[in-house]
Order: structure tokens, then C-alpha cells, then sequence
């Protein structure tokens, strides 16, 4: 049987793909256009959209794992409740869901309100999964690196509640090896919930200090103003997307992202090493 990787040309989606074809998996990938996939040896690939009822369908033949990863877009929640809708219905019992920290806590954030009831979907449905909830990803950071290097000033509304980054490499990583787990299984695994936090939890004046220490010059936590934020954003996103990561940013500033106890020695021990550090990803961004 094989493991379908949906989101399989995006950063995380396709670091996944590596890490089941390093183990021996049996994978394929789901793209929308077959003649631009770039993947190893071995991986099948599948054309396949989640709003084409008929694509999907055909994808999931012979599938028994499932990683479901939807992209932010406007139709989201649509996305994921068809592909789990036509996955149910073709035998697979076996899921690995990318939804997103605290959704029950976030609940005015569009994409997060969407991810949660996606995860009713998956409980009330008695469907076999992992539940995968990461917190705000490192590399999310590039898209404002320049400013940071140029400008000297950490823009993003990370406030001083804290927030548990973490790298998307991490990511990727954990959710091959629940693929694999439940994959490898005898049978169906009951429903799992699983945080995945960074290292450390950090505020902004924290990441402001850690660039200031790699770049050797000053650099300022700037960050407060959520406003200016989205009117930013707007410059190279659209506008709704804009403003679903300035409430996103809102949320950071009164809740913090915080991880639960013992989240990060659980991931620590799945990886059988330590977490990536912010300070990793800014030596190597500004490398």
C-alpha cells in the first residue's frame, strides 16, 4: 500500500516526500501539474486537485496513508472536508492532518477557525488520525528578512507573550515519521493530537536580540502596530490574506503562542535529537 502526500511541491510537503522515500516508503504525490514535479526516484506522481471531485477520487486508489496539507487560500476548509469526504470513502483509515496550534484559542483567525473545524470533522467522524498542530513556522521570517538586515527592525507583532517557533525542517521530519507509524502499523491507530513547538519561546524583543548578536549591529523589536502590518503584507499578498495573518498577529499580542508541558521533549524524543533553533535559522538566513 502507499502513502498519498498532498501539498507535495511546497516547502513542507516536499521535504515530507524525501523523508518517506529515505525510509523505503511507497509514495505518491499529488500535484496539479505532473509535468513540473521534480521528486526522487520511485515517488509516483498523480494529477489531482481538491476541488475536482473526479481527480481526487481516482488519487486515492490503492492509498492506505494519507498526509493531508491544505494552503492557505479562501476555500480552504472547503478543500479539506472534500478530500477527507472522498477519503473515508475509499478505505483510508489512516491520516496525518497539518492543522495549526491552539484553533480552539484562535478562533476569529479565518485560517484557523477553518484548520478547527476541520479537526471536529475528523473527530466527530471517528476518522484514525494524527492531528499535527504546529506553532508559527521560523522560515516564515524570510519574507522580512530584509527588513531586518536593511532596516534594523523586527517587524513582526510577536509581542511579549511568546511565541514556540518552530522550523518547518522539524516539521516536515515528525510528520514523515507519523506517516511512517501509522503506515506501518497492523492496524487503524486511534485519534492523536500532537503541538509542535521550537525549542524555546520567544518574544519579539528576544528574536530582535538574537539578530542583533548574528548580524553584530542593532536591531529593533518593531512589531506592535498590526495596522501597519497588514498595510504591508498588502504590498506582495492579497488582501484577505493580509488581514488574516494581522488577526493572527492580534492574537500573538494578547495570547502568546505557547507550547503545553512536555511538548518539547515529546518531539525530541520522536526526532532522537534536539529541536532547531531560531538562532540556527537567523546564522543561516543571514549567511
Amino acid at each position: 500500500m502507499t502513502i498519498l502526500v498532498t501539498g507535495a511541491t511546497g516547502n513542507i510537503g516536499a521535504q515530507v516526500v524525501q523523508h518517506l522515500v529515505n525510509h523505503g516508503a511507497d509514495v505518491t504525490a499529488l500535484v496539479r501539474e505532473p509535468s513540473k514535479a521534480d521528486f526522487p526516484a520511485g515517488v509516483a506522481v498523480v494529477k489531482g486537485d481538491f476541488l475536482d471531485v473526479d481527480s481526487l477520487r481516482g488519487a486515492f486508489d490503492g492509498v492506505r496513508t494519507l498526509f493531508l496539507l491544505n494552503a492557505v487560500v479562501p476555500d480552504e476548509f472547503t478543500q479539506a472536508l472534500i478530500a477527507l469526504n472522498l477519503a473515508r470513502s475509499a478505505g483510508v483509515e489512516r491520516i496525518v492532518y497539518l492543522s495549526v496550534i491552539h484553533p480552539n484559542v484562535y478562533v476569529n483567525v479565518p485560517h484557523f477557525a477553518g484548520k478547527f473545524g476541520v479537526e471536529r470533522m475528523i473527530e466527530q467522524m471517528g476518522l484514525h488520525a494524527t492531528i499535527l498542530r504546529p506553532a508559527y513556522f521560523i522560515q516564515n521570517d524570510l519574507m522580512i528578512k530584509e527588513v531586518v538586515t536593511s532596516d534594523g527592525v523586527y517587524p513582526m507583532p510577536v509581542g511579549d507573550k511568546g511565541l514556540a517557533m518552530i522550523d518547518v525542517r522539524d516539521i516536515a521530519e515528525i510528520a514523515a515519521l507519523e506517516l511512517l507509524r501509522r503506515e506501518q502499523a497492523a492496524g487503524p491507530l486511534p485519534l492523536e493530537r500532537i503541538n509542535l513547538v521550537g525549542p524555546e519561546t520567544l518574544t519579539g524583543a528576544d528574536i530582535a536580540a538574537i539578530w542583533s548578536d548574528v548580524l553584530s549591529r542593532t536591531v529593533n523589536y518593531g512589531g506592535g502596530d498590526t495596522q501597519a502590518f497588514e498595510q504591508n503584507l498588502k504590498q506582495f499578498m492579497p488582501a484577505w490574506m493580509a488581514y488574516d495573518m494581522r488577526m493572527m498577529g492580534e492574537r500573538f499580542l494578547t495570547d502568546g503562542m505557547l507550547p503545553d508541558n512536555g511538548d518539547v521533549e515529546r518531539l525530541t524524543t520522536m526526532l532522537g535529537r534536539p529541536l532547531r533553533t531560531y538562532r540556527e535559522f537567523a546564522q543561516e538566513a543571514a549567511a
